[in-house]
């Protein structure tokens, strides 16, 4: 069995270097706790997985050859980016309120600092206050991370379209697309761990200022890109 090894890694490495959802899922969950942009990540790999598993299965096939399948998973991934984008929108809101009430109390009076994790919440992944007042947890970020990536339509025309030029059509392509999927999880979890890690660092740089800006800017992103897939053909 010969695989073409270095041109599929470039081609799985320059998917996960352009922004797509999973990105601003995972930065901006990164940007409220670390802990909560790892399960975010290891959500979106397990989406992957998911499709991985149906590509071999064949079920993939199936639905992408089915235009009413392929039209609801289309339009549920663009129901559900736009709904994490009002969801970001409230909560850059909900930060502005607070950020607001922070800055107009009384002379003397000191500015409470924005909640920290406890090592039990971030051990058990309970839910944690943010300074938005929005309720967040491990659990919650793995499955907006899972459901971003499952309802993605292009990650599965990716194992059913792209991986298959890259393996060797006189093996078990079932095998090799399993193998290659698993590579291309592998790929991800280190580059999105990465990017936490950057994300958080970036974290303790810019103020809450910053964050609340940020939460903005993610949101109309998010229903940007729910748009336009539902708009795709």
């Amino acid at each position: 069995m010969s695989v073409d090894l270095t041109g599929f890694l470039g081609v799985v490495v320059l998917a996960y270097l352009i922004p797509g959802p999973d990105f601003l899922v995972i930065v901006r969950a990164a940007a409220r706790r670390p802990a909560l942009g790892r399960a975010a990540a290891l959500g979106a790999q397990a989406g992957l997985c998911a499709h991985m598993c149906a590509a071999v299965l064949g079920l993939s096939a199936i639905a992408t050859r089915s235009a009413l399948a392929f039209t609801v998973i289309k339009l549920a991934g663009a129901a559900y980016l736009i709904y994490l984008g009002v969801r970001a929108l409230l909560a850059a809101r909900r930060r502005n309120r607070a950020g607001s009430t922070e800055s107009t109390g009384s002379t003397g009076s000191t500015r409470p600092a924005e909640p920290a994790v406890g090592a039990a919440d971030a051990a058990s992944g309970q839910h944690v206050s943010t300074a938005s007042g929005q309720h967040v947890s491990r659990r919650g970020s793995f499955l907006e991370g899972f459901l971003t990536n499952v309802l993605n339509p292009k990650a599965a025309l990716f194992f059913l379209s792209v991986l298959p030029q890259f393996v060797d059509h006189g093996g078990s392509l079932p095998r090799q697309i399993f193998l290659l999927g698993l590579l291309d999880v592998a790929v991800g979890v280190v580059y999105w761990l990465v990017l936490v890690g950057v994300a958080a660092r970036l974290r303790t740089v810019f103020g809450p200022a910053c964050r609340r800006r940020w939460e903005l800017v993610s949101g109309w992103l998010f229903i940007g890109i729910g748009v336009g897939v539902a708009a795709t053909e």
